[in-house]
């Protein structure tokens, strides 16, 4: 996993020792900070373009807004700073991380009323999140013990980043007994989401995603829905359970880490029937290669203005 020699730090291209931060930090101690995942991959005609990079940061200003946090750069500033970034490091496909958090000032729970933000760029090269196998073949999941906050207990439309330590747990949880991911309830029981990731099941020919209510607005999870739709596929946002995706036909996860990951058993239960029993179904598979062309400029017929060269 190369990383980035080069980050982008309050405004400049900076070498990344040279990048410091303060132990007395605000959002070191206390989380208050916002941070996205973007992904750029090599393109088919040549070079590297940022998929759907507008949507992120976009996505990233309204972390901001939610957490109270002003910061100097707009919209087409953090566009360019992020094509910088991965030109100054020579990188054509890479994991792009923003990042914004409260900076050295005062260190109670209270920041202040315009407390000092920091704000920086940096990226590496990363494969497949959910490993080589998971991947291919299916990633194995487990419900977690941790359940997703109540929607008045953690921001949901922010990617805010103290609020990921539900996530850490319930991942190292799910890692710690030979799964590859955490499936995460809602306060009443209901499957909301990965550790990282949206989620989706296919029963009967029904494709199913868990309503926004209570997860984070995954631009992945947008592009299925407007890949879905594009096929004539209906999608329903609907609450499931356990018990029901147990018995789906093809269960997998979005996010712009995961990208697409089939899922091949859930607590022991093998996902699928018939000759898919264990293995991807037909639909996920089919998403999972369309998808892979589509971020690579193969397929313009989806978004023709979701891919942002790195020139």
């Amino acid at each position: 996993m190369a990383r980035g020699t080069q980050v982008w730090f309050n405004g400049k291209i900076l070498p990344a020792e040279n990048a410091k931060i303060s132990l007395f930090t605000h959002g070191l101690h206390y989380g208050y900070g916002a941070f996205e995942g973007i992904r750029a991959y090599k393109q088919k005609k040549g070079g590297g373009a940022v998929f759907r990079l507008k949507e992120h940061m976009e996505r990233f200003l309204e972390s901001a807004k939610i957490l109270d946090l002003k910061i100097p750069y707009s919209l087409n500033d953090l566009v360019q700073a992020t094509v910088e970034t991965c030109k100054a490091n020579g990188f054509e496909e890479c994991y792009i991380r923003p990042i914004l958090y409260v900076a050295d000032g005062p260190l109670g729970v209270n920041p202040g009323t315009t407390p000092p933000v920091d704000v920086a760029i940096l990226n590496w090269e990363w494969g497949s999140y959910l490993g080589d196998e998971g991947a291919s073949l299916g990633a194995k999941l487990k419900i977690s013990s941790f359940i997703r906050p109540h929607v008045n207990s953690s921001m949901t439309k922010g990617k805010i980043t103290g609020q990921y330590v539900n996530s850490v747990l319930a991942k190292r949880e799910a890692i710690a007994a030979g799964f590859d991911e955490a499936l995460l309830l809602d306060p009443e029981g209901y499957l909301t989401e990965g550790s990282g990731e949206n989620l989706f099941m296919i029963r009967n020919g029904v494709i199913k995603t868990t309503p926004l209510t209570s997860i984070l607005s995954g631009i992945t999870r947008q592009t299925v829905l407007d890949y879905f739709k594009h096929l004539g596929y209906e999608v329903k946002d609907t609450r499931f359970t356990r018990d029901e995706i147990w018995c789906a036909d093809e269960v997998f996860l979005t996010g712009t880490a995961a990208e697409i990951t089939p899922i091949r058993e859930i607590d022991y239960r093998p996902i699928g029937r018939g000759d898919h029993v264990g293995k991807p179904g037909p639909i996920t598979a089919k998403l999972k290669k369309d998808y892979s062309a589509m971020v690579r400029g193969e397929l313009p017929e989806y978004g023709r203005d979701w891919l942002t060269p790195i020139v």
